[in-house]
């Protein structure tokens, strides 16, 4: 006989007085963790993103959204060009040292594409953008990229984001 797990939802109706529970539910989807790289007028910035999905595949498309109230807004704002990387677990460093700092690749490894937009290796996946189009999302901007170039690996295992915390998902 299977015994059925008994839990108890929490319901709520979103609002300013509970954006940390919201916070919380939007934690329960397991994401992959990307960083975004694009060109500055300071060199290279990067920016670590959760916000990340493919729309379509022809054309290819895919879109993100950075935080209008990110320091790092303004470089990612009006970068025509720029590309997302998918972590691979190998890659935590990286990951941790970009949420604290914008230049982190100045400490890295990287190489530039002929858009000047720096590109990391070792990544599960690469995705060499132009910009198409953003809208509007709230506290966020929405970007649509139409891929120019994509690379991936055949083999490595996952960094992912979940219930607020970095998390390896491992192929057996």
């Amino acid at each position: 006989m299977n015994a059925t797990r008994q839990f108890t939802p929490r319901t709520f109706v979103p609002g300013p007085e509970n954006t940390r529970l919201l916070r919380d539910a939007f934690g329960r989807f397991a994401t992959g963790i990307t960083i975004v790289t694009a060109a500055s007028e300071n060199g290279p910035v990067a920016i670590t993103a959760n916000s990340f999905s493919s729309v379509s595949l022809d054309p290819p498309l895919v879109i993100w959204a950075p935080d209008r109230n990110s320091r790092r807004f303004v470089h990612f704002e009006k970068a025509e060009h720029y590309a997302i990387h998918v972590l691979a677990a190998d890659q935590d460093d990286l990951c941790f040292a970009t949420t604290k700092n914008a230049h982190a690749l100045l400490d890295h490894a990287y190489h530039l594409n002929d858009h000047g937009v720096p590109l990391i290796d070792g990544c599960l996946a690469r995705f060499e953008c132009h910009r198409v189009a953003c809208h509007e999302g709230g506290d966020h901007l929405l970007v649509l990229g139409q891929v120019e170039r994509a690379v991936m690996r055949d083999d490595g295992d996952a960094l992912a984001f979940y219930r607020g915390q970095v998390r390896r998902i491992e192929m057996n």
